[in-house]
């Protein structure tokens, strides 16, 4: 009988330290602990493991394959993942003016809002969804290390085990962000940690761009 306990050992240690390496899903999920609280924290955090659903279910029905195989699909997906970026990195400036003091006195008593934290899902989600990074390491890794033999089933169940990483990964990220006293630290820069959480997303989303670009154009 054969074993898969190797290549699935293999795909588990690539992709925890993928998704240990910051990126977006991490400063979206430090910024929603950080501003709203744990419960949005958390939520981000869920909605992040589910969006890998999306690039397990693409890479299983073959449209990876076609995506590695077609250079301008591969850069439409870049272009999508940057504006979205570039959308959220905005947003987060626009919202620097907000007073922080006002969202911890509103997520302190335990209670955030519904609306928070469905919006923190839905961003979780997104982020992770449209990221081109999670979408290159199914191109790049994935279908290198998982055998064209191995079940649809045992796929399956590889990409389960890699939405429930991610999910528990940023909600260990969330539940640090929440700590009272580091929260309070992050808080008493005001203004400026949602600068610069906006201008993180800026810079990753001007960096797909860039690449977009010159793939367009080579």
């Amino acid at each position: 009988m054969q074993t898969y306990w190797p290549e699935f050992a293999t795909l588990a240690l690539i992709h925890f330290l993928a998704v240990i390496a910051p990126g977006p899903d991490f400063a979206v999920t430090i910024r929603q602990s950080v501003r709203l609280g744990r419960q949005a924290g958390i939520a981000t955090a869920i909605g992040i493991g589910a969006g890998i659903s999306v690039h397990v279910i693409y890479t299983l029905m073959g449209v990876g394959a076609l995506l590695h195989s077609t250079p301008w699909l591969m850069s439409v997906a870049e272009v999508l993942g940057g504006a979205y970026l570039l959308y959220i990195g905005w947003g987060f400036l626009r919202q620097a003016s907000t007073p922080m003091e006002v969202s911890l006195a509103e997520s302190d008593n335990g209670k955030p809002a519904t609306v928070s934290v469905r919006q923190s899902l839905t961003l979780g989600f997104m982020t992770n969804a449209t990221n081109p990074k999670a979408t290159l390491f199914f191109l790049a890794v994935f279908t290198t290390v998982v055998s064209a033999s191995t079940p649809l089933t045992t796929q399956m169940l590889y990409g389960v085990w890699m939405c429930l990483v991610n999910a528990g990964w940023f909600i260990v990220v969330s539940l640090i962000f929440t700590n009272p006293r580091v929260r309070q630290r992050f808080l008493r820069m005001g203004t400026w940690f949602e600068r610069v959480t906006g201008v993180l997303l800026l810079g990753f989303s001007l960096r797909l761009l860039i690449h977009a670009g010159q793939r367009i154009l080579l």
